[in-house]
């Protein structure tokens, strides 16, 4: 009998592998080639699921941002209690932290894409929509918490959702440049978190 494939399986697999590659060597060395054998898989199975690099590549940064969003989903449903609006956003920003060598590897991985996204359209293009989503969501949720009373008054949910991201964004870096433990990178969300939110509103998850 003929081995059956699992084709989304061998996709995520081939993305894996990208993601691998990018995080320690960056993209511009990175070919279908290099991609096969990074995975274990020929060359033909490489160019059976993908025309490209660049469908390669943006196949995999949407398999990147697929892998977070189903750990965070995962996470807030195996919470005891539902999940208020301050441990939802402290999901979504721990989450992105590079707290161990996966999370650091995604976060790697990010930056080379940041770095192929300044000459390649694409890429900036698929980039480009990722950062004001994620924003838009924190400003949403942050709606939410004001109209429940749960924000400290006066609060600009648009300026606050810029700002959570830039600092996961500032930790993110300093701990991949080893200035910051994961440790203190979380301490940090947590502290900007608890003058966010009035006391009725701060449970943690």
């Amino acid at each position: 009998m003929p081995k059956l494939v699992d084709h989304d399986e061998r996709r995520r697999e081939i993305s894996a592998a990208v993601l691998r590659l990018a995080a320690n060597e960056g993209l511009e060395s990175v070919s279908l080639r290099h991609v096969a054998a990074e995975a274990g898989i020929s060359m033909g199975s490489v160019q059976h699921y993908f025309d490209s690099k660049d469908e390669m590549l943006l196949f995999a940064l949407q398999h990147l941002a697929q892998q977070r969003e189903q750990r965070i989903t995962e996470r807030l449903s195996v919470a005891p209690d539902p999940p208020t609006v301050r441990s939802v956003l402290r999901t979504c920003l721990v989450e992105v932290l590079p707290t161990d060598e996966q999370r650091r590897s995604e976060w790697l991985a990010g930056i080379a894409y940041f770095i192929r996204a300044l000459s390649e359209s694409q890429v900036a293009a698929a980039m480009a929509e990722s950062v004001p989503k994620l924003i838009a969501f924190f400003a949403d949720q942050l709606g939410i918490a004001r109209r429940a009373g749960d924000l400290a008054p006066g609060v600009d949910v648009r300026q606050e959702a810029i700002l959570l991201w830039s600092i996961v964004d500032s930790q993110a870096t300093a701990v991949v440049l080893g200035q910051r433990t994961p440790d203190e990178a979380v301490a940090t969300v947590d502290y900007y978190l608890d003058r966010l939110f009035t006391p009725s509103g701060s449970a943690t998850s």
